[in-house]
């Protein structure tokens, strides 16, 4: 179970940055167009709060775009620039991680000054999951470590994964949280400890196996008074409550591997009796048509569940919009099909009007950006992964490293 607090890691407010030379881990990894544009900014804008509050230190980023094998593996030059004209000030490129040219480079640096180096995924190391005591003797912590003061971690989305510059340096660094990374653990806690009654999390998409791992910890744990399942997750909810829902969603179910979730849905079924809420109807698609269908018809149908039906979306839409606080991760169905995508859309507008709102995941805070409603919302989260993750209670290896590294500086304060 996840117990992390806000006294539990260093942030920013932690150190005195006046002048100071700081490591900054950030999350700079964006969709691209064929053509190697930024496609969406939001990641890059992220971090502008946190380099807000250093602008009396000397900065130094450390960020990756994509993966070897991927035709947006690239450098982060364009990067730069992008964050250049949000930051409002010159962010320098540095063509390397961490040999000469990027050791000079930071050695010549005055106050004020932002350096992004390479994409950190160009060393083969980075990717390699160990532990953090192996990652700290790596050449990239040994050949950056003593040019820096501070390390912070400002890149919550990828804290899932124990990758080189997620938590190397925090072992051989004073180290904290940058601004995005505390708003992403205080503002998750909210909804995991400290929300208000009733607490209810939507859970959708086709990962079913991350959403009922979170249905149960937040259902266990007393984190949510309910749960609502839409997308892939509702059809495994239905098929385990025994609803027949036919052969095309059933073999959907199969395909992705997740048949044996069936008999763990049932078991939270029965162990937490009416809190976890399920569709009454749904919508079938046709040829590209939605045909509305009650549960019991479904199997006759022959057709896919593409999205939840209207008299679910109203039920689940009084109930979110009557909330203290809410959850969402995952869209409720295929809302890249137009006339599937009402499910979503209708649930994210009734989020607005709770008390607490939280996005999390890809495809749903994609989807509140599109509709024009992240401000409407009380927290979007920048992590997919992670952000499950840190919902389902598992402990983030990024987060723990500087749980360490505060109970760390702390002693020899």
């Amino acid at each position: 179970m996840n117990t992390l607090t806000a006294k539990d890691f260093l942030t920013i407010d932690d150190f005195d940055i006046g002048d100071r030379t700081i490591l900054v881990r950030v999350d700079l990894n964006s969709p691209m167009s064929p053509g190697g544009g930024i496609l969406d900014d939001m990641r890059i804008k992220s971090h502008i709060p946190t380099l807000m509050d250093l602008e009396d230190a000397k900065v130094v980023l450390l960020a990756h775009q994509s993966r070897p094998g991927k035709n947006d593996f690239t450098t982060m030059q364009l990067h730069a620039d992008v964050m250049s004209s949000s930051l409002g000030r010159k962010v320098t490129y540095i063509d390397d991680i961490f040999g000469t040219h990027a050791r000079d480079s930071i050695a010549s640096m005055e106050k004020g000054d932002v350096i992004l180096l390479e994409n950190v995924r160009f060393y083969s190391e980075e990717s390699l999951r160990r532990p953090v005591d192996e990652h700290q003797g790596t050449h990239m912590v040994r050949k950056l470590a003593p040019l820096f003061d501070i390390f912070l971690n400002d890149a919550f989305a990828v804290s899932h994964r124990s990758h080189l510059s997620i938590t190397g340096f925090s072992g051989v660094l004073p180290s904290g949280a940058g601004r995005l990374m505390e708003r992403e653990i205080t503002s998750l806690d909210v909804s995991l400890k400290g929300s208000e009654s009733p607490c209810i999390f939507v859970l959708g998409g086709a990962k079913v196996d991350d959403s009922l791992k979170v249905a149960e910890h937040v259902l266990s744990s007393g984190g949510a008074d309910r749960v609502l399942v839409t997308g892939v997750v509702a059809n495994v909810v239905l098929a385990a409550s025994g609803v027949d829902i036919g052969g095309p969603n059933m073999k959907f179910i199969e395909s992705q591997g997740y048949l044996d979730q069936i008999d763990k849905a049932k078991n939270i079924l029965e162990r937490f009796d009416g809190k976890l809420g399920f569709p009454r109807d749904v919508a079938l698609n046709d040829n590209g048509e939605r045909i509305e269908a009650n549960i019991d018809d479904v199997a006759s149908s022959n057709l896919p569940i593409n999205d939840i039906g209207l008299e679910t979306i109203v039920a689940y839409s009084s109930e979110i919009e009557n909330a203290k606080t809410v959850v969402l991760n995952g869209p409720a169905g295929v809302s890249e099909i137009e006339g599937f995508e009402i499910g979503t859309s209708e649930i994210i507008k009734a989020a607005t009007n709770a008390g607490y709102s939280i996005a999390g995941g890809g495809h749903i805070t994609a989807e509140v950006r599109n509709m024009g409603y992240e401000k409407m919302f009380s927290h979007i989260s920048t992590g997919g992964g992670a952000c499950i993750d840190y919902l389902a209670g598992d402990l983030l290896p990024g987060i723990e490293a500087l749980k360490v590294a505060a109970k760390r500086y702390r002693e020899f304060e």
